[in-house]
């Protein structure tokens, strides 16, 4: 690289910093929080079509995007925004993806001083609903698009940019909607931003996600509740049968019963990308230490949260726990969730479970599936053309070793890119684990903010500027 190509890229990137530094970025993002674009309430579609309209659109336009929003099929989702850059169709072509829906914003439950839809900073933090899912995420990767364009006029690579708003709800329609629009979206890799970094202070690659299934396992013996005096020792108890029907699932210290749970996907070059990962951050305030003695013993922490499969039980109830009355309860339910790696077949999860269940006596333990949308478990090869063109260019800016995941622990509608779109995917998270995602007082961290507008810079000046992975 000439000296020139490389003061031209720290350019870029000092544009960048200097806009998180005058303050610019605590204004933009914070005019994004409070879009109220809860996609679980009812109602709030016009919200959720404002924000791509208002906040995003006349964005994307100003650096010469052209776009377009798009209504949702699926009636239990809200619109999508895509737009385009196309400099030379010679070049390659970049994807980037965002939600801008967030999950309710349970406002009783935020602490004093703090509310879900007014940026409020406070301790080297900016807290509001949506900082870190994903509204302040996609607004580190546009700003860096901007940033390039400030610098050198050009990308040097064709953009594309979808916003969905259906995120928090499974992302309903938006496979259907890959499908019908694959040509306008065909491009040569994902790179987008959601989710946390492993440790606060380094940058994280991740490559794909686990998926996600829920269900019901429900026993409903009888109707109405009975005395336990009169009748306890003669009626059944659906919650003690449910319990011990849980046991065989796992067994005490978590790790899976069911063959077929067990995945055979946790090959030499996963495990060699997951040695030494640092998983219990303790350094951390917020975060949990984790339990050791838990989970699949033969494994390390990184391999059981990256590289290997997890049930959950969510909630449990039988009669009314807030109000309980001498009765046998007539039914007990057990919320769950297996969160599945690439090796597991998404169609036997269930078929899996039932034969299990009948195996062991419990033929009256029913399964439920969940109404919601399903993300499927996804996995690009650490040792990918892109994986290591994005790596080089973090350590580049950052001077850090990055963290390379094969995929997240958690659940993501990667399987839209990779399965419809057939797109190698690199993400690059923007937040850290303790960010209360998904909890009352949501956060991003100052710093790592400002670093991530730094390597996105230099990610997309780097994609613009030197040879990048053969499409």
């Amino acid at each position: 690289m000439t000296s020139n190509a490389i003061n031209h890229r720290e350019n870029a990137i000092a544009l960048a910093t200097r806009y998180f530094d005058e303050g610019q970025f605590k204004s933009d993002l914070g005019a994004l929080v409070a879009f109220e674009t809860e996609s679980q309430e009812p109602g709030k579609k016009p919200e959720l079509l404002r924000y791509l309209a208002e906040a995003i659109q006349p964005r994307l336009n100003a650096s010469g995007f052209t776009c377009k929003i798009f209504n949702n099929d699926d009636p239990q989702g809200g619109p999508f925004l895509v737009g385009e850059r196309i400099e030379n169709v010679k070049l390659p072509t970049v994807l980037t993806y965002g939600h801008g829906d967030v999950i309710r914003a349970q406002t009783s439950q935020w602490r004093d001083g703090l509310q879900p839809f007014k940026l409020i900073e406070e301790n080297g933090r900016y807290y509001g609903r949506g900082t870190a899912d994903n509204k302040g995420q996609h607004l580190i990767n546009i700003i860096a698009i901007e940033s390039i364009l400030a610098e050198q006029g050009s990308l040097g690579f064709n953009a594309k940019v979808v916003i969905e708003t259906s995120e928090e709800t499974g992302s309903a329609g938006l496979a259907a909607f890959f499908e019908a629009e694959k040509e306008r979206l065909k491009a040569d890799v994902l790179i987008a931003s959601d989710g946390p970094r492993l440790q606060p202070e380094t940058p994280t690659i991740f490559l794909g996600s686990r998926g996600g299934l829920g269900f019901d396992l429900v026993v409903k013996l009888r109707d109405g509740a009975h005395h336990s005096g009169n009748w306890g020792g003669l009626l059944a108890d659906p919650a003690m049968i449910l319990a011990h029907a849980l046991t065989t699932i796992c067994d005490r210290r978590g790790q899976i019963n069911i063959p077929e749970w067990r995945p055979d996907s946790l090959t030499e070059k996963v495990r060699a990308a997951l040695k030494d990962l640092p998983v219990d951050d303790t350094q951390n305030s917020g975060e949990p230490k984790i339990d050791t003695e838990w989970g699949e013993a033969s494994l390390s922490p990184a391999e059981r949260a990256f590289g290997w499969n997890s049930f959950a039980v969510l909630a449990m109830t039988s009669g009314v726990p807030d109000a309980p009355v001498n009765a046998i309860s007539p039914s007990a339910r057990a919320t769950c969730q297996l969160r599945y790696v690439v090796g597991t077949d998404p169609s036997e999860i269930l078929p899996a479970l039932r034969r299990h269940l009948d195996l062991h006596g419990y033929e009256m333990v029913k399964i439920k599936p969940h109404d919601d949308g399903l993300f499927r478990a996804t996995r690009l090869e650490p040792d990918h053309p892109w994986v290591m063109f994005t790596e080089k260019s973090l350590s580049e800016t950052t001077g850090k070793n990055v963290h390379v995941l094969p995929n997240l622990a958690g659940s993501l509608p990667n399987d839209c890119f990779t399965d419809i779109l057939g797109l190698p995917t690199i993400w690059v998270p923007h937040s850290y684990r303790g960010c209360s995602q998904h909890a009352p007082d949501e956060h991003v961290r100052k710093d790592i903010c400002r670093e991530a507008l730094q390597i996105m810079a230099g990610l997309f000046w780097d994609i613009g500027n030197t040879k990048t992975p053969t499409p």
